[in-house]
């Protein structure tokens, strides 16, 4: 069976810009520890789920994980050796866009040490430059 387009309102979108810094999405909200990008880059859906594998097998029933981006961003491509015209190309894949200082990850339930070991894992998958950081205490 071949799989259904992805609902959305506009069949195609415009591009949207990754370079400056995030406005919202900064600090670590639902968990204690979280992955923070150093810098704006679009990332695809199947990056997002290869962080997400490396993580929840850490986690698993004690602790609880947060996704904090998600990919409502199609890319298009047109197929190789068309001419040129005839429309846009087709959605090949979809993308989150993220700026410098959005965080990507939340976790919560595990050591600060095995916290530290298991976001820095996850930042090896994705092609930016990530950083750990913990919850702001509010006393």
């Amino acid at each position: 069976m071949p799989t259904q387009p992805k609902k959305t309102k506009f069949r195609y979108n415009h591009s949207w810009k990754y370079e400056g810094l995030a406005k919202g999405n900064k600090e670590v909200s639902f968990g204690e520890f979280g992955l923070q990008a150093q810098e704006g880059a679009y990332i695809s859906n199947k990056v997002i789920e290869a962080g997400r594998k490396v993580i929840s097998p850490f986690v698993k029933k004690n602790g609880k994980i947060w996704i904090r981006i998600f990919p409502h961003l199609g890319k298009t491509m047109k197929p190789l050796e068309v001419r040129m015209g005839s429309g846009k190309g087709s959605v090949e894949k979809w993308v989150s866009v993220v700026k410098a200082g959005t965080v990507i990850f939340e976790i919560k339930g595990l050591t600060k040490i095995a916290s530290y070991e298991v976001l820095k894992r996850a930042s090896y998958k994705f092609p930016i430059k990530c950083k750990v950081i913990e919850r702001v205490k509010n006393e």
